[in-house]
């Protein structure tokens, strides 16, 4: 599985790296979970060794003051650039991290280096296993919110690719969560230009203003993203009730996400076949995402952030 970019240090390998399994049994140490926006939440346990991820979830929701529906809705992940692994709730975190490296060198391609190197961090994330019809039923805020900041995350990182319309609509949504309701006063193409990436994957940013040169060079104009995102913004206000706006914004995000096939899964590294090009007929391999979850499977060009093709698992009555 992957998680793009940097991760933060890993509190639990560092205690790893002072410590042994024999050891540890009776310390008191800290370790520290990280949301999907990488915001810090320390623990302080007993007996990290004997430790069940279940221990620490809860220890979580304590912080988070998050109902218990949460115990099902989210699991605790160990991340690394390499490989992503949900914890079941028997499992032990300690232990999981001693065996990483032999785990990269069963479940990746990394080279020697790189195994001897990775460091995983502990990550409290959506359960793909949780089905997402559920997930508009939950009313607490928390919990929506969650959920909201890990599929804005996938759609921002390319891990959720979508088209232009939905990356504006979804921007226009979290613009209403983070923003407030639309204020034409405040709210102006030039107040959302440095934000803009916050809202609209960047990759999708890049080749819009590709489009937009290559319309100025013919003399016409397209709109810009900065324009679209207002319109959207100005739209979920306007639908929305000021009682319910988060918890009903929230849960039109994802319900919009909910239709892309790659919602909720889990993310494998691959290698696909690229098809011969050019003059001298050169093929060779093309780095994808490989994507499952409990409706099927699909592959996404890590590249070019494009969806390649899914397949859907029967799910026949016995």
């Amino acid at each position: 599985m992957e998680r793009s970019g940097t991760s933060p240090p890993s509190a639990i390998n560092e205690y790893l790296l002072r410590s042994s399994v024999s050891s540890s049994g009776a310390r008191s140490v800290d370790v520290i979970v990280y949301l999907i926006n990488d915001t810090p939440i320390p623990l302080i346990v007993d007996g990290l060794s004997a430790t069940t991820a279940h221990e620490l979830h809860r220890k979580v929701l304590e912080v988070l003051h998050l109902p218990d529906i949460a115990l099902e809705v989210f699991s605790l992940w160990l991340i690394s650039p390499f490989l992503e692994v949900q914890l079941k709730p028997k499992h032990h975190p300690y232990k999981v991290c001693r065996q990483w490296h032999d785990l990269l060198a069963r479940f990746t391609n990394c080279a020697v280096e790189d195994i001897h190197q990775d460091e995983p961090t502990l990550q409290f994330r959506r359960n793909i296993f949780f089905p997402k019809t559920r997930e508009l039923q939950i009313s607490d805020e928390g919990v929506l919110r969650l959920l909201y900041e890990e599929a804005k995350y996938n759609v921002l990182e390319g891990r959720y690719p979508c088209d232009i319309e939905d990356c504006e609509l979804l921007g226009g949504l979290s613009c209403c969560l983070e923003m407030g309701p639309y204020s034409q006063e405040k709210h102006t193409p030039s107040t959302l230009r440095p934000k803009l990436e916050s809202y609209i994957p960047s990759y999708m940013c890049k080749r819009k203003i590709g489009i937009l040169n290559a319309f100025r060079n013919r003399g016409n104009r397209q709109v810009s993203f900065e324009e679209t995102l207002l319109n959207t913004y100005k739209a979920a206000t306007e639908n929305v009730s000021s009682a319910e706006g988060d918890v009903t914004n929230c849960k039109e995000y994802l319900k919009k996400v909910h239709e892309l096939p790659y919602y909720g899964c889990a993310f494998f590294q691959g290698e696909v076949d690229k098809p011969s090009q050019g003059f001298l007929n050169r093929s060779g391999r093309k780095p994808v995402s490989v994507a499952i979850n409990m409706d099927g499977v699909s592959v996404i060009d890590r590249k070019e952030k494009v969806f390649s093709l899914s397949s859907w698992i029967s799910k026949k009555k016995c």
